[in-house]
C-alpha cells in the first residue's frame, strides 16, 4: 500500500534454515495459530530431561528467538521470556514448545510493523486537571538535560501501554509486566519481563509494572532529546485498571498496599509534575496484553 514497514523476513529464513539443519526438518506449521498453547504453563512440566545433545539446541534456538524480538517480532516476546528460564534444565515439553514458536514465526513471517510518523489525536479524551499545589508533591517539575541539542524537524509524542498478568508464573506465583512504547504511532520499543516480587492483587501486580513503565519513558524522551528530536512536553500512558488509576491521577487518592508505596509515588510525581498523563482503555483493546499473557 506504499506505507513503510520492517519485518525480519530475512532472519526468520536463515532461523528456519538452521533449525532444518539442525533437526533434520522444517518447523510444523498447520494449526498453528499462536506462539504458544493458551493457558499451557511450561514451569510445571514433568516431561522427561533433554539429553546432552538436546540442550545446545534448545539453548540456540532460545537465542535465535531472542534476536528475532529485537527485531520487531514483539508478538513471541512472552512465550520466549517463559522459555528463556529452562535453557540450563530444559525438557523435552519446552523443546517442543520452542518448535512451536519457531513453527509461529515461518507461518507469519511476514507480519511487520508500519511506519506511522503522523502524531496521534488524543482531543477526544476527557481531561480532568486537578490541583497538586496542596500535596507532597507540590512544585514537582521536569529535569531537562541542558546540554541538549536545539531540537529540530517534527515533533514526538511517546505513548505507553502497560499491563500486568497477576499470578503468571504457578511456582513461584510471580506477575508478568508488558510495556509497549510508540513514538507518534510506530512501535519502538516493548518490555515483557516477570515482576520481582509476588503481588497478591491485581492493583500491586499494576502498580508495579506502571513504575516500570515509568522509568522507561523518562529514559526515552532523554534519549529523543540528546537525538534532537522535539518531545511533546507530556507522555500519554495508556492502562486497564481504574483502581491504579484513581489512586495515581487524583491527590487525594490512597495508598491501598503499603509495600508499593515507593511504585504509587512515582507515578503519582510523574502525573503532578505534568510529564505524564495516565488515561484508563478498555483491556479488550489494550495492545500491552500480548506482552503479558
Amino acid at each position: 500500500e506504499g506505507a513503510l514497514c520492517f519485518a525480519p523476513c530475512k532472519y526468520i529464513d536463515k532461523l528456519v534454515a538452521l533449525y532444518e539443519r539442525m533437526l533434520g526438518s522444517k518447523p510444523k506449521t498447520n494449526k498453528i495459530t499462536s506462539p504458544l498453547v493458551k493457558g499451557d504453563h511450561p514451569e510445571i512440566h514433568d516431561s522427561p530431561f533433554l539429553e546432552e545433545e538436546g540442550i545446545p539446541q534448545y539453548q540456540l534456538l532460545i537465542g535465535q528467538l531472542q534476536w528475532a524480538i529485537l527485531l520487531g517480532r514483539f508478538d513471541i516476546a512472552i512465550a520466549i521470556m517463559m522459555m528463556s528460564a529452562f535453557r540450563s534444565a530444559s525438557r523435552k515439553g519446552h523443546l517442543d514448545q520452542v518448535k512451536q514458536i519457531c513453527g509461529y514465526l515461518s507461518k507469519m513471517k511476514h507480519s511487520a510493523i508500519q511506519i506511522r510518523t503522523e502524531e496521534p489525536d488524543y482531543s477526544d479524551i476527557p481531561r480532568t486537571e486537578y490541583d497538586w499545589e496542596f500535596s507532597v508533591y507540590r512544585g514537582a517539575r521536569e529535569e531537562l538535560p541542558k546540554n541538549a541539542p536545539k531540537p529540530l524537524g517534527k515533533p514526538v509524542v511517546t505513548t505507553t501501554y502497560v499491563d500486568a498478568n497477576l499470578y503468571h508464573c504457578m511456582l513461584t506465583g510471580k506477575s508478568v509486566s508488558g510495556v509497549l512504547h510508540l513514538f507518534n504511532k510506530t512501535p519502538v520499543d516493548w518490555y515483557a519481563k516477570k515482576q520481582g516480587t509476588s503481588e497478591t492483587a491485581t492493583y500491586g501486580s499494576r502498580y508495579v509494572a506502571a513504575r516500570r513503565a515509568t522509568k522507561q519513558i523518562i529514559d526515552n524522551c532523554l534519549l529523543l532529546r540528546d537525538l534532537g528530536v522535539p518531545v511533546s512536553k507530556e507522555s500519554i500512558m495508556f492502562s486497564d485498571n481504574e483502581s491504579v488509576l484513581n489512586s495515581s491521577n487524583i491527590p487525594a487518592g490512597k495508598l491501598h498496599k503499603r509495600h508499593i508505596a515507593i511504585s504509587w509515588h512515582r507515578v503519582r510525581e510523574l502525573i503532578a509534575s505534568k510529564i505524564l498523563y495516565f488515561i484508563h482503555i478498555p483491556g479488550a483493546i489494550n495492545p500491552s496484553d500480548m506482552l503479558s499473557k
